[in-house]
């Protein structure tokens, strides 16, 4: 029990303090006043102001511009009957929680205005109490101007965090459900038709084997091969399941530039931390399809290869001296390059590509840290 309160009193730090001395603050300044009937007023009045503000909370759509009015009414007769100015702070954190934007807007400028009159208006009487109290009056009037839009900020910011954390989350099983899917129809295509051809063939041979049986032998061979392709291609599945770091696809570009007789620059040391698995994958299958296309199309003598990694974005860019790509890249979709805008795209990157002496491919994607196993954990 008291874990859970030191828990509970560390993420509120002083606040609940500062909520307790304002609410006991107004009784102070009610009895001040000599008069009976102004103490009863002003207890009435913080009474109802309470019981307002609570009512305020739990309001949705047209009342609570009915409630606020009515805060605001209660603090403007504290404010100038008891000089207590302090209930405008409440109503500027009330201000502050109010989702809908016109609403916030016009309640936030009705109460800053109405404030603002009820100060000077006391500035002008030169009361004596209210002067004491100038400097907390000069923090509360800077609080109904700054602390509504703060907290309407870290609401708007949290919702949208919330929406985000959604959208991954969506994103997250999309990609399982496709990756399902991909797997099925692999296993459908690559397999399905392997197995039946192998029951038919082991079939024929059953038939054989008394009948013709140099034609049966022939018929398991053909079962042997068929079935060491399919586990190659299994294997070969298998493999492209686990994906590829960008480390061993470089190496892999090197093989395949070196069998072309192209060149291969790299300018700097591959050097990237904290990047996920998975954004590793994108970028891996995003050069080799470039470099393929280096390849196939460039005619090029020389490959070059730079890396950066920001605090915002991974750049990756792959240059080449070839003849160019032309101005039609984006209509051309044998060459691959579409594959490759489509893959930046679903991680929110970019592909840029730049036609002068030679083709250069610039791929970018946001720089998305990955998790410890601490912050997994926690």
């Amino acid at each position: 029990m008291l874990k859970k309160y030191l828990t509970q009193l560390k993420s509120s730090g002083i606040s609940p303090y500062i909520w307790s001395v304002f609410s006991i603050l107004p009784f102070y300044f009610i009895f001040q006043s000599s008069s009976t009937i102004d103490i009863i007023i002003g207890l009435i009045l913080t009474i109802l102001f309470f019981i307002t503000y609570r009512l305020a909370f739990i309001s949705k759509k047209w009342p609570v511009y009915l409630w606020t009015c009515i805060l605001i009414g209660i603090s403007i007769t504290m404010t100038v009957h008891f000089q207590f100015v302090y209930f405008a702070f409440y109503i500027a954190y009330y201000n502050g929680n109010i989702k809908n934007r016109i609403a916030f807007l016009t309640l936030y400028i009705i109460h800053l205005v109405a404030t603002t009159i009820s100060i000077n208006f006391n500035l002008i009487l030169r009361d004596e109490l209210f002067l004491k109290q100038l400097p907390f009056i000069i923090i509360i009037w800077i609080s109904v101007i700054l602390l509504p839009f703060n907290l309407y900020n870290k609401k708007k910011q949290e919702k949208l965090e919330e929406q985000l954390e959604v959208a991954n989350k969506r994103i997250s099983e999309l990609v399982k459900q496709e990756e399902r899917q991909r797997i099925a129809r692999d296993l459908h295509d690559t397999l399905g038709q392997k197995l039946s051809l192998i029951g038919l063939k082991s079939d024929l041979a059953r038939r054989l084997v008394y009948k013709d049986p140099e034609q049966a032998r022939n018929e398991m061979k053909d079962v042997q091969q068929t079935a060491r392709t399919a586990l190659n291609e299994v294997r070969k599945m298998v493999s492209q399941m686990r994906g590829i770091r960008i480390k061993e696809e470089i190496v892999l570009i090197k093989q395949i530039l070196a069998a072309a007789q192209i060149e291969f620059i790299c300018e700097t040391e591959l050097k990237f931390s904290n990047i996920s698995i998975f954004l590793e994958n994108i970028l891996s299958m995003c050069m080799k399809e470039a470099v393929t296309n280096v390849v196939k199309h460039s005619k090029a003598t020389v490959c070059q290869i730079s890396f950066e990694q920001t605090l915002n974005e991974i750049c990756i860019k792959i240059e080449d001296n070839g003849i160019g790509i032309g101005n039609n890249y984006e209509l051309s979709k044998g060459n691959g390059l579409l594959g490759i805008k489509e893959r930046l795209e679903f991680v929110n990157g970019s592909l840029e590509i730049s036609d002068n002496n030679g083709t250069a491919i610039i791929m970018k994607v946001p720089n998305v840290i990955k998790q410890t196993d601490k912050e997994e954990h926690s």
